[in-house]
């Protein structure tokens, strides 16, 4: 007892010193849990999307994700802490077991921002947390390219529209360089899209061109927009996912997630793996607590849907619900 009320002590005098010194602390995160049933199949005997991020039926954990963040006037930091499946799945190849980002920054001039470090990717619609997400299972899309990056960025405020990123980091989601080489990373955007690039010779990814933005076609009413190809020594991914949301009041909005996503192997000459994934999700919000009811349907040219021994059961289809509880602090 005697421990926690020093720790407690500690923090709170942090807190006051950093403040008195122009700077600030502050802790922010998230918890969620949910529960998931098969529609179309038995809970016990067929697994689930692939990549959803809810991946276990009945019910379950999402995780806890705690991010300290200290700003200077110029330099500050962030530590992004992930505890449970969700996050586990994002840093499956993280050395650094719940290390989800980690960074230090330096905002040079007015313009101009160096970021080194782990940090999340710059690629895609749909992010690791829950919180920056409007559906609570995630894409293929996202599954399929990378999670985080460790390594050196730079980001340019080129005007109030324009705006302009480079990096130069460890091949994708790995925190230490365990071949030697090194991968590329661009982004271009312009009033709210982005144009991203991923390079890495062939290493892990390839390389990844991706688009991601969005519009607000109403008040109520916004459109976002993901597309995406990959190629590794003529093997990789393709797809494009729309994001229709509509705001019937302040605290309840609909969307849904129309998704194409594709591999291929030119290599072998296979045909290209066709999945079709249509994600209907309510959202209601009281306070900080966030009710997500998601219906979703995945549909797939192959029988990828499998018991758990990895045999049995083979389907092409599976219809899914969820119900997701996300508090954010």
């Amino acid at each position: 007892m005697k421990k926690i009320i020093t720790i407690s002590m500690f923090f709170v005098a942090t807190a006051l010193f950093a403040q008195e010194e122009g700077k600030k602390l502050s802790i922010s995160g998230s918890v969620d849990a949910y529960y998931r049933t098969n529609v179309t199949a038995s809970d016990v005997t067929t697994q689930p999307a692939v990549g959803s991020f809810a991946n276990q039926t009945g019910f379950a954990i999402g995780m806890a994700n705690i991010i300290a963040s200290y700003e200077g006037e110029k330099t500050g930091a962030v530590a992004d802490l992930v505890f449970g499946s969700r996050g586990n799945e994002a840093i499956l190849n993280n050395a650094e077991a719940n290390v989800n980002q980690l960074y230090v920054y330096w905002n040079v001039s007015e313009s101009i921002t160096l970021t080194a470090g782990r940090f999340n990717t710059f690629l895609g619609y749909e992010v690791i947390s829950p919180t920056g997400n409007f559906n609570y299972s995630t894409s293929y899309l996202f599954n399929a390219g990378p999670f985080s990056h460790t390594g050196l960025k730079a980001d340019f405020a080129l005007s109030n529209d324009f705006s302009l990123m480079a990096a130069v980091m460890n091949v994708t989601d790995f925190n230490n360089n365990l071949t030697g080489d090194y991968a590329l990373g661009l982004q271009l955007g312009y009033k709210g899209q982005f144009l991203n690039f991923y390079y890495d010779n062939d290493v892990a990814l390839g390389y990844e061109i991706d688009y991601t933005g969005g519009f607000d076609l109403s008040d109520e009413f916004y459109l976002g927009i993901n597309g995406a190809y990959s190629n590794n020594n003529d093997e990789g991914f393709y797809g494009a996912a729309l994001y229709p949301q509509y705001a019937l009041s302040d605290s309840f909005s609909i969307g849904l997630r129309g998704e194409y996503f594709a591999k291929y192997d030119d290599v072998n000459a296979t045909d290209d793996d066709d999945i079709f994934a249509t994600t209907l999700t309510g959202s209601y919000t009281i306070e900080n607590l966030t009710i997500k009811p998601e219906l979703r349907l995945d549909s797939a040219s192959e029988e990828i849907f499998f018991g758990n021994d990895g045999i049995t059961d083979p389907s092409k289809s599976l219809a899914t619900f969820l119900v997701g509880a996300i508090y954010s602090f």
